[in-house]
């Protein structure tokens, strides 16, 4: 194994949180693998300025909502080939609306990606590290897992389940030495933040006691600290990156 080049598997890494934890893995040493659902170009753009560091990194196609791809891609990818060192579920999307009409297709889909698809990735993931009697594993959650949020019931379920996930995998797996936490970011900067009005932050900022929002670069490091061995006795835990927005 050791001369199997060390690598970081990122889902959803072509732009936000993803790609800002791509790029600080790649700044690490790691070789890193990124995957994308639809953004192709931007996927590719993470990978080649990963490269124009001085890091490696490839970008793949992969949709975490398909079982079998996913099992796929940890075989002709991933098995034998490289030395996973560390997985980031970080791959999402939302489909928000109040409870009484949700649809049914979107709380399966919601459900399905950010749930289902997190643990195939991570059961492919614990088949390869067991293996290897090593590696780090960090499931991106929200704080909506923790606290709810209106409108969003598929999604906070999704995410507090992800959150029982860790748990049970962290106690599962720490005899092989395989670490398992999660990330749980607040309120994140980002262009759809950026275009509110200035009353509507004002009222998110409002929740916030550090009374700023959050960057993708918060998340990052957070996420950087628990691949690294600066964690290696760290197993099973939410590190909530909030501002302090629920405690």
């Amino acid at each position: 194994m050791s001369e199997l080049t060390p690598t970081a598997l990122v889902t959803g890494g072509s732009r936000g949180i993803g790609r800002a934890i791509a790029m600080a893995l790649g700044e690490q040493g790691l070789q890193v693998y990124l995957t994308y659902a639809s953004k192709a170009a931007e996927a590719e753009a993470v990978a080649a300025e990963i490269i124009a560091k001085g890091g490696q990194a490839k970008a793949f196609a992969l949709n975490v909502g398909n079982a079998d791809a996913i099992a796929a891609f940890f075989q002709n990818e991933i098995k034998d080939k490289v030395l996973l060192s560390a997985l980031v579920n970080n791959a999402g999307i939302t489909k928000d609306g109040f409870m009484l009409r949700m649809k049914d297709e979107d709380w399966d889909s919601v459900l399905g990606v950010n749930l289902r698809g997190p643990f195939i990735c991570l059961r492919e993931a614990a088949k390869i590290m067991t293996r290897q009697r090593c590696g780090r594993i960090v499931n991106i959650v929200s704080v909506v897992g923790q606290m709810g949020n209106a409108g969003q019931a598929n999604y906070s379920a999704a995410k507090a389940g992800l959150i029982g996930l860790t748990k049970a995998a962290a106690k599962e797996l720490a005899a092989r030495n395989i670490t398992v936490n999660a990330v749980a970011p607040g309120f994140i900067s980002t262009d759809m933040t950026d275009a509110l009005g200035e009353d509507v932050q004002a009222q998110y900022l409002a929740q916030i006691p550090l009374k700023r929002f959050g960057t993708v670069q918060d998340i990052a490091d957070a996420v950087t600290f628990l691949v690294s061995d600066k964690a290696g006795y760290i197993t099973g835990q939410v590190l909530s990156v909030n501002g302090g927005m629920y405690c």
